[in-house]
């Protein structure tokens, strides 16, 4: 008998002494199997025919594991023994012992039970991702009738999809460093209509060394919990993002872009038309045609969205009587439509605010898309429709005291750009955008005497009614304090003493109290047309802009002076010429300062704007405008522009008059000349009055040298200056009085006269209509 059937023999007699349970090989000495018993076969699978001469390796996984024939990695013990044959070929004996049924075996059928009972999804892979094990739970959700067909598969042979790949990868990462891991996932399984949630734990199973061996997986749907939190973290959302925006329409777009796409698949706000101006709606507005849609959208790549909505802009006529009756109703209405996938239910929430009806909130979800709207989400569309409620009636109360400030705003402001022959002017006022507050930047051009043009620009701190009211007062301030002809640094101060000692009555508060929250930024300056000059002084204020005739500009230096409001703090005055053809800014914060500008970079790009060549003042205007415009306006801005006139020769006439009174006859005479010769001889008499007694009252009252000035525009005015500060004051002569007549002559014979105060004297001066007779 040869080897092998000597051998052959042995495992025979081998296998009839052993019991089924035990698997028993022989291998060559190069690895191959020559036999194979019944307890082997039954134990991993494979049949003699299958197995034997196949090497030993195709069975063996790592250094202790055995492989089964559908692929599952087997946590067996196994045992390979010598055989010795005299010297012959070496062979070896192969033997597996499957574990034995212990006393504890129905243990573990309760143990099998509860891992197939379990209602959470359980799968125990090997180390090579291969499915050792599932529960009944698993079959279902795979839509397997039976272990067979999932066992040695990897999860991504069973599911598809990006999901299914990552608890692939994480199985082997779990295997490979023994950490546990958790995921949530949102997925659609074969044969649902619809993803669901799921939270995913992945875990090593180890021996009683603590050696991983397999990975254990517990997967359980918690939509039920998933939709409570995604609700609440809508609600979350709702009061973190609704009501940024101070704007009607803005606060609308917010609401809807909540709700699209975590909430419904369209939402649509429609808002009654006095909402959208301020105004509280009546109670008949709410009727049938009379809502103004606000803000709509779909979700993106919604495929029943044509069907449903043909144009895309409005809500469907299908929906309008929900709409009209949640609002007529004052009731949230819950509708269903449709069947199946091509079904949608609607959820409509009127929108109410301290007890007025505003509007309505629909939001429509498509069945083929989502879960149809429930109990609970009919909870939460009430609540951050509540939120947004408030915030709608919020912004509709600030577009109305906006729309009350602007108009105050606007009716404070001078109504255009005056005409005058020292200067053509160009005056711009934008208000800040909707979603801020009307400021109290302010502007204007104040005639004064001697054909001078006093230029004015301000700004209040503050926004809404207040600011604009302020403003109001401190420009009426201004035009007094620019009647009695003060020097710009002197009604800078006065200004600033008016603020300062005055802010309980600015503020309406009958108490007074002092400075707190309240102050102004203001730059007064006065052009003489006569000399070409400018005399200018600032409080807090940026400084103006000259650009001259060569394209050449500056910011014009001048002392700055503190905001007015603090008190105490002398200003300066500064004069600068402005030249013939010249150009002069004056302008607020808001038009070069910004959220991402400066001041200085903000006066650079001013004066590049403003040296752009331009065919007129208000082409220019809008130019600078448009130019040093960066998206969204938070600021009002003034601008106001000034391009200077000299008045020429022929329209001063100016001469030093001796300090006797013989002097006066001379006066007359060379003003009658004067007179003549500009072709205003209606005029001379009441002029020649005018200049005696103004000549004569400086010879006897005055001190120093007298010099007489006539300046002609549309106006004839006559002014007589001397070093004497002390000034004429008007009064009624009594019968026997010898003098005080002549000023009053003087009041009755022209437009108006006055006194203004120079840095060597005074100057006194009148003015009279005139009655043109030549050229």
């Amino acid at each position: 008998m040869d080897r092998h059937g000597r051998q052959a023999g042995l495992l025979s007699e081998l296998a009839g002494a052993m019991d089924e349970s035990l698997a028993v090989a022989v291998v060559d000495c190069e690895g191959r199997l020559r036999s194979w018993s019944r307890g082997a076969e039954a134990l991993l699978g494979y049949t003699p025919g299958e197995i034997v001469g196949r090497p030993l390796a195709d069975l063996v996984v790592g250094h202790q594991t055995l492989r089964h024939r559908d692929g599952h990695v087997m946590d067996l013990a196994f045992r390979l023994c010598q055989l010795d044959d005299n010297g012959e070929e070496t062979e070896f004996l192969f033997t597996v012992q499957e574990p034995a049924e212990s006393a504890t075996s129905a243990d573990h059928l309760f143990v099998r039970r509860l891992f197939d009972q379990q209602p959470t999804v359980l799968v125990i892979f090997d180390l090579e991702g291969r499915i050792l094990d599932v529960n009944e739970r698993a079959l279902r959700m795979a839509g397997r009738a039976d272990i067979a067909h999932m066992r040695g598969q990897r999860t991504t042979e069973v599911f598809q999809g990006p999901a299914f790949d990552e608890i692939d990868c994480r199985v082997l990462r779990v295997a490979r460093t023994g950490t546990p891991e958790s995921l949530e996932n949102f997925v659609r399984l074969p044969g649902e209509l619809r993803a669901h949630a799921w939270v995913d734990d992945l875990f090593p199973l180890t021996d009683e060394t603590g050696r991983t061996r397999a990975v254990g997986f517990a997967a359980a749907d918690y939509s039920e919990q998933y939709g409570a939190r995604e609700r609440l973290a809508l609600l979350g959302e709702a009061r973190a993002r609704i009501g940024g925006s101070l704007d009607v329409t803005g606060t609308a777009e917010e609401l809807v872009a909540v709700a699209v796409p975590r909430y419904a698949d369209y939402a649509g706000v429609e808002l009654l038309e006095p909402v959208f101006r301020g105004e509280v709606p009546p109670p008949r507005c709410a009727g049938p045609g009379a809502l103004i849609e606000a803000a709509s959208e779909w979700a993106p790549q919604l495929p029943l969205q044509p069907a449903l909505d043909g144009t895309g802009a409005r809500t469907p006529l299908a929906w309008s009587s929900v709409v009209e009756q949640c609002l007529a109703d004052g009731q949230p209405v819950f509708r269903e439509s449709g069947s199946g996938e091509t079904g949608h239910t609607l959820v409509a929430v009127p929108i109410r605010a301290r007890g007025v009806s505003l509007g309505a909130a629909l939001f429509v979800r498509c069945t083929a898309s989502r879960a149809p709207f429930g109990p609970d989400d009919l909870v939460v569309a009430e609540d951050f429709v509540a939120r947004a409620a408030i915030c709608l009636d919020n912004a509709r109360r600030y577009t109305r005291e906006r729309s009350v400030a602007l108009t105050l705003q606007r009716a404070m402001l001078p109504p255009g750009a005056p005409g005058h022959l020292a200067a053509e002017t160009a005056t711009r006022y934008l208000p800040a955008d909707s979603g801020s507050e009307v400021g109290g930047d302010w502007f204007d051009v104040i005639p004064l005497p001697g054909a001078r043009l006093g230029l004015v620009v301000g700004d209040v701190v503050g926004h809404g009614i207040h600011a604009a009211a302020t403003m109001g007062r401190l420009r009426t301030a201004v035009r007094t304090l620019a009647d009695i002809d003060l020097p710009p640094d002197e009604l800078l101060t006065h200004l600033d003493d008016i603020v300062t000692h005055g802010v309980g009555e600015f503020e309406g508060d009958p108490a007074g109290e002092t400075l707190g929250d309240f102050c102004a930024t203001c730059l007064y300056a006065v052009y003489d047309p006569v000399s070409g000059t400018c005399c200018a002084a600032r409080a807090g204020h940026p400084p103006p802009v000259l650009i001259l005739a060569d394209g050449s500009n500056r910011a014009v230096d001048l002392p700055l002076g503190p905001p007015l409001g603090l008190g105490s703090l002398p200003f300066e005055a500064a004069e600068f010429a402005t030249p013939p053809g010249s150009l002069l800014a004056l302008f607020t914060d808001g038009l070069i300062t910004s959220r991402d500008r400066d001041l200085d970079h903000g006066l650079v790009e001013l004066r590049r704007a403003l040296a752009r060549p331009s065919p007129s003042l208000e082409r220019l205007s809008d130019s600078v405008l448009e130019s040093m415009s960066s998206g969204r306006r938070t600021d009002d801005v003034a601008l106001l522009l000034v391009r200077p006139r000299m008045l020429d020769e022929n329209q001063v006439a100016d001469w030093e008059v001796a300090c006797e009174p013989a002097a006066v006859a001379e006066v007359r005479r060379k003003v009658a000349d004067r007179l003549a010769a500009w072709g205003l001889e209606e005029d001379g008499f009441v002029t020649e009055l005018v200049v005696s007694e103004l000549v004569t009252n400086a010879i006897r009252y005055a001190a120093g040298p007298i010099r007489l000035r006539l300046i002609r525009e549309r106006r004839l005015v006559c002014e007589v200056s001397d070093e004497s500060s002390t000034a004429p004051h008007l009064r009624r002569a009594r019968d026997f009085d010898e003098g005080g007549r002549g000023l009053f002559l003087v009041a009755q014979l022209t437009q108006r006269w006055g006194t203004r105060y120079t840095g060597d004297g005074k100057t006194i001066w009148a003015e009279q209509t005139l009655h043109q007779t030549g050229s």
